[in-house]
């Protein structure tokens, strides 16, 4: 039996299996186990848990059901906010949100709300492909620009208001970040597939292959009869530290090994898919998930050694601590105030070595987390045959920079009302990371659900 303050442990395969291949680490949680976690929760009448959810999930009510024994009852009520519970249920950062505002975490452990809501989610039944997809009442059309976690939740929301909703993504399947940029290790393609096919089911659309910005614009989207444009485009565009070497094969960004091996089948099928290197000796660059993600990424494909380099200490690591700990577990080296210089390269015009430089930690930045400090002398190099530099994206630039008359801010971000979305342009919304920079799944999911209510407002008041 659980102690009152001991949250119920999900069981996990072994890091000396798992890291041989990409099926999903955690294995979810028993009826028996939901329902002794979910005793826990004290049903507090406040509820400060909910505080922490940007999508505004009933999370005590929906616990409350699971105690019940009434799991299609809780489902049902996590899907009046959330169009993607089998996703956040895996890779929210509870810890930082709902989990935070646990009262039981005062003295103890807080409940698991994202493993009861992945639970839920797995749970219920899977989506039948329905032939017409669902009704509109409404006769006004949105465009979604975008098939991320903000594109698709707001598609979702709008879609259930009863909007005929039309997403178009550049790529050839949908899901954005979610399906180019998490390993299939946290969140296996199939369960996000699930989750777009019940979004198809309830009336989305979706055009695949489609560059808005490109070959059509926003004012081709309202010439073809859409009312309202949502741009929900995501932060593809990788950063660098604009170091020497950086040019040489073998110096990845995360976005493109993760999207190579993703997406494009570099793991599944090495013979036909998209190929990516496979090191030796891994140099990981950054702190953050994506760098635990791309250094397990590393793993799976048969390095010897993987090192995450970051020049902070362990204490401002910002990646989940669940993906630091499956990291170690499997492997994983971390160096730790230590900032690279430079890439040397063989005579091929391969990465064979990073020279680094370590550091010490000095007061406060604006972050918030102290700076760190160049130590004169402390030069070294790492053999690096695949380094993969994972310092962060910046927005989308495509639609921005070829839409006239659509304010951005000084990192290319898309300006915007927090509050609403709406942008400088009339009809036009945006929201996730086009908008705010790289950010959290949920934190773009809220953002999404924020710009369909005010696109709702906006098409009311034109009737």
């Amino acid at each position: 039996m659980t102690a009152p303050g001991t949250r119920e442990r999900m069981a996990e395969l072994p890091a000396a299996e798992r890291k041989k291949h990409f099926r999903e680490v955690p294995l979810g949680y028993s009826p028996e186990e939901a329902g002794r976690e979910a005793a826990r929760c004290l049903q507090c009448p406040k509820a400060p848990c909910r505080q922490g959810c940007p999508v505004e999930i009933d999370i005590p009510g929906f616990i409350r059901r699971i105690r019940e024994g009434d799991d299609a009852g809780g489902i049902a009520l996590i899907r009046e906010t959330n169009s993607l519970p089998a996703v956040c249920g895996r890779v929210c950062p509870q810890e930082e949100q709902c989990e935070k505002f646990c009262v039981l975490g005062k003295k103890g452990e807080p409940v698991a709300v994202g493993a009861l809501e992945r639970y839920l989610a797995d749970r219920e039944e899977a989506p039948r492909r329905t032939a017409d997809g669902g009704s509109f009442s409404s006769s006004f059309r949105v465009a979604v620009v975008g098939s991320g976690p903000a594109g698709l939740t707001a598609a979702g929301d709008l879609a259930r208001l009863g909007y005929g909703v039309t997403v178009f993504e550049a790529l050839h399947a949908p899901g954005g970040v979610m399906g180019y940029g998490i390993p299939a290790f946290r969140l296996p393609r199939e369960i996000l597939d699930r989750e777009i096919e019940r979004l198809k089911n309830r009336g989305v659309r979706l055009e695949l292959n489609t560059v808005i910005g490109a070959g059509s614009s926003l004012d081709d989207l309202f010439r073809a009869g859409f009312s309202a444009v949502f741009i929900g485009s995501g932060a593809g565009l990788p950063r660098f530290m604009n170091i020497p070497g950086e040019n040489l094969n073998g110096v990845y960004s995360a976005n493109e090994y993760l999207t190579r091996v993703n997406l494009m089948g570099a793991a599944r099928f090495p013979e036909t898919g998209t190929p990516v290197l496979r090191g030796h000796d891994v140099g990981v660059v950054g702190g953050g998930n994506v760098a635990m993600d791309s250094a397990r990424t590393a793993l799976r494909l048969g390095a010897e050694r993987v090192s995450v380099i970051y020049r902070r200490s362990r204490e401002e690591l910002p990646a989940r601590r669940d993906e630091i700990g499956h990291a170690e577990e499997e492997g994983v080296r971390f160096l730790f105030l230590t900032l690279p210089t430079r890439y040397l390269g063989d005579e091929r015009g391969r990465v064979r070595e990073v020279e680094c430089l370590r550091m010490e930690l000095g007061e406060p930045d604006s972050s918030g987390r102290r700076r760190p400090i160049p130590i004169p002398g402390s030069e070294f190099v790492l053999p690096c045959d695949l380094a993969v530099v994972a310092v962060g994206n910046d927005p989308n630039p495509l639609v921005p920079r070829l839409t006239p008359g659509l304010e951005t801010g000084p990192r290319g971000t898309i300006t915007i009302d927090p509050e609403t979305g709406k942008t400088s342009l009339p009809g036009v919304f945006a929201g996730g990371d086009i908008a705010s920079g790289a950010a959290t799944v949920i934190e773009a999911m809220g953002a999404g659900k924020r710009a369909a209510r005010a696109i709702d407002d906006f098409l009311r008041a034109r009737r």
